[in-house]
């Protein structure tokens, strides 16, 4: 009987293996744009309703709202771009967002705080 164990260990040298990316992943990126899109363009809507059908606070608000608008597409576009390419890379990490749904319900806080403090101060 030998007196080493059973299973050795050998050296600690890592084997690099293909991490295959199915394709799913692209296209839930890809839907997650559309998606922040979709919100996008439904605010901006309603910021072209305000706009048009509105009053001078309803246009205040209405420039708000395209701001905010603008600034989610831009967000978006980035945050697309990035996953993308760490995806591509296949980089490991989290791909959740964590800022970005925090930021737009403090932002949409404000300008419907705004809103109506104009509405209801207004003489």
């Amino acid at each position: 009987m030998s007196t080493q164990p059973l299973l050795q260990r050998t050296a600690t040298k890592r084997i690099a293996l293909n991490v295959r990316v199915e394709p799913k992943v692209f296209f839930a990126n890809e839907r997650t744009f559309l998606s922040w899109l979709h919100f996008t363009v439904v605010l901006g809507g309603l910021a072209v309703g305000l706009l048009n059908f509105g009053d001078k606070v309803g246009k205040i608000s209405a420039g708000m709202f395209s701001l905010i608008a603008i600034g989610i597409m831009i967000y978006a576009l980035y945050i697309f771009h990035w996953r993308a390419a760490s995806i591509r890379k296949r980089g490991s990490g989290p791909y959740d967002d964590r800022l970005g749904p925090t930021l737009l319900c403090i932002a949409l806080f404000i300008a419907i705080s705004v809103n109506f403090i104009l509405r209801f101060t207004e003489p």
